[in-house]
């Protein structure tokens, strides 16, 4: 076998002759070894000089300066060759360094989530900064923090550090053309949406994907006033437990249930986990009801208030596991401001949180959508509407102001607005565990009855519960639930013809506990044939399309809440996650009616505290429910009907 020698490596006139027989040079002697003396010698040079390898992109770190004094670290990347080029920023306190990849390639779209690199190889540059009081940037954090206000005085915000920031960049890059548009993910996406108030006239578009908008409505932190305490205390601890990134809380339980189980109350967890020194966990437990707090801050309600400057494509994830209510809020509470229907546009894909522009979007686990979803909304919605608007000859982009994803069918929609003013029709719990589009008949039992248990809950998603198992959670398999002894099942017949939901499904239900306070869970399902040829795995397989809790102390008034009268029907009414979905004939529609979802969301004790948050273990005592669905009590579900294809 032929082989190199040392000059052809280095080059030069041997290097003519690397193949063939091996030279004189290479078979002398060769040296001797080095003495012991030599050999205990450090091998590491002391200054080494890293080789450079060639980036397709230039790489910028500065520090941009605020009103009020305060730097901001912000990463630039800037594929070689560009110029005349627009801007793409997120404000992020996700560590601006790991978003842009840290040079880890040198390919830049390789080192950045997938939607990004989409533009970076269509001649953006990205600049990605980390907001005040995080990582690399200077001053204080403040979670959501607050526009200048009542509850914010020190006149500095989101919004103007991306006034701030954009009034830097369009004079500071000299290969950019002038104009910015903001674009995120979650916290990222809430940042985009503070930048829409009292906008820099460079910003010519906003793309806010699965936002923060309302956190106790039903984004991160509670639904319907129930608490997602075990997210909150770790999001809390990364977020608050250091500029950095806060500690990680070592696990003690391969099952999550068991640990939470133990755990008691919120404040006791949070207490024991060091949280509680933290400013915003003290938030939190300050705030459990929809007070004025809250209301302050829903940036749904403020830029309803705002004139709608910046043409904003919202994107909403159907299966958004973090922040499921915030996107629709805020685009509708717009919408109505965009007369000529040219400046908020919508996308709602079948996507877990961040799906949009870091997955494929063609399944979630084993539920397949026949497609990539995620591309097909990168390349042919996202770039043209951004192209249009930011590129110095842009083409106008000929996309519709609604895009909407119809799972069942799999097919993309095209429509002008959405939810749209369209019929319903009564889905009613029946006698007998049936579920039928007509009301109930006299005959049977006018309810059902099981035994919520806090030493019990039911679990969210099969044990053991894992952090990993997270981002897919909400189309994960219903079946472990359908037949516990404390959650009722109701099923149809199997179909006929389809029937096609879009847009908000309403409950309408009717309840009693012997507690003076309960939870109740919801839950619209999807049931597949027992055989489905077509994907046997998933034969009889149970998708949840529409899911989520309300606190019963929340039922007369969402800020003050009031213990429930035991033993009384009560009507319990609240929206569901909005849904665009057809249930093909052959399936069957499922409602699943429980107490408890756990430990995503805390144990109701089920006995009226003040503050549910520092509830003692002997409030938590078990409770018969009960179900009705006869006489002057019928629990429905009111769904949107799909409007007819043109």
């Amino acid at each position: 076998m032929s082989r190199f020698t040392l000059s052809a490596v280095a080059g030069g006139l041997a290097a003519a002759t690397v193949i063939g027989a091996v030279s004189a040079a290479a078979q002398q002697t060769p040296p001797p070894l080095a003495d012991a003396a030599t050999a205990s010698q450090s091998e590491i040079p002391q200054t080494f000089q890293p080789a450079t390898p060639d980036y397709d992109y230039v790489r910028r770190e500065v520090m941009i300066p605020m009103r009020d004094g305060v730097r901001l670290h912000t990463v630039l990347i800037i594929p070689k060759g560009l110029s005349d080029a627009p801007i793409i920023l997120d404000r992020t306190p996700y560590n601006a360094s790991r978003l842009t990849g840290g040079g880890s390639s040198v390919h830049a779209e390789m080192g950045v989530r997938q939607g990004y690199g989409t533009l970076l190889q269509h001649g953006y540059i990205l600049a990605a900064q980390d907001v005040r009081g995080k990582y690399g940037s200077e001053g204080d954090y403040v979670m959501n923090r607050p526009l200048s206000g009542p509850l914010n005085t020190t006149g500095v915000d989101h919004a103007t550090d991306a006034y701030d920031t954009i009034e830097w960049l369009v004079h500071n890059v000299p290969e950019a053309n002038g104009r910015v548009a903001t674009m995120g993910n979650s916290y990222d996406g809430f940042t985009v949406t503070q930048s829409l108030i009292n906008p820099h006239p460079a910003l010519k578009a906003a793309v806010p994907m699965m936002a923060m908008v309302d956190g106790w409505m039903g984004d991160d932190w509670f639904h319907n006033g129930a608490f997602r305490w075990l997210a909150a205390i770790n999001y809390t601890l990364g977020q608050e437990g250091g500029r950095a990134g806060g500690p990680s809380w070592p696990t003690a339980c391969h099952d999550d249930y068991d640990c939470a189980l133990r755990a008691g109350s919120a404040a006791q967890l949070g207490e024991r986990m060091g949280v509680n020194q933290t400013g915003f966990w003290n938030q939190l437990l300050r705030h459990p009801a929809y007070d004025e707090w809250w209301q302050a801050q829903a940036v749904d309600k403020i830029l309803a208030d705002q004139p709608l400057r910046v043409p904003t494509l919202w994107v909403h994830g159907l299966w958004d596991q973090e922040d499921i209510y915030g996107t629709l809020a805020a685009y509708r509470a717009t919408e109505t401001k965009d007369v000529d229907n040219d400046m908020n546009f919508l996308v709602a894909g079948p996507w877990m949180h961040g799906g949009a522009y870091r997955d494929s979007g063609a399944n979630i686990g084993p539920v397949q959508f026949d497609s990539s979803t995620s591309l097909y909304f990168q390349r042919h919605i996202l770039l043209p509407f951004l192209d249009a608007r930011l590129k110095t000859h842009g083409a106008p982009a000929q996309i519709a102001p609604v895009s909407l994803f119809e799972s069942g069918i799999n097919e993309w929609r095209f429509q002008t607005a959405w939810p749209t003013e369209a019929p319903t029709r009564r889905l009613y719990l029946q006698s007998g565990n049936g579920l039928a589009f007509t009301p109930p008949s006299d005959s049977g039992p006018a309810f059902d009855e099981y035994t919520a248990d806090p030493a019990h809950p039911v679990p969210y998603i099969a044990r053991p519960v894992r952090g990993d198992d997270w981002r897919g959670w909400l189309a994960t398999d219903q079946r472990p639930y359908s037949d516990r002894a404390d959650v009722v099942t109701y099923v149809s017949e199997p179909l006929n013809e389809p029937v096609r939901i879009s847009g908000n499904p309403q409950v309408h239900l009717f309840a009693s506990t012997t507690g003076t306070d309960s939870d109740w869970v919801v839950k619209l399902i999807d049931v597949y044939p027992d055989e489905y040829y077509l994907q046997p795995e998933m034969g009889g397989y149970q998708l949840a399309v529409s899911m989520d809790i309300f606190r019963g102390r929340y039922r007369e008034s969402l800020s003050t809440p009031k213990a429930v009268t035991p033993n009384k029907p009560l009507e319990y009414k609240w929206a569901l996650p909005a849904a665009s979905h057809t249930f093909l004939p052959g399936h069957r529609i499922m409602v699943q009616v429980q107490s408890s979802w756990f430990p995503l969301y805390d144990r109701n004790p089920q006995t009226f505290v003040s503050n549910i948050m520092f509830a003692k273990p002997e409030d938590y005592r078990r409770a018969t429910q009960r179900v009705y669905h006869g006489g002057d009590a019928e629990t429905f579900i009111d769904l949107p009907m799909a409007q007819a294809q043109p």
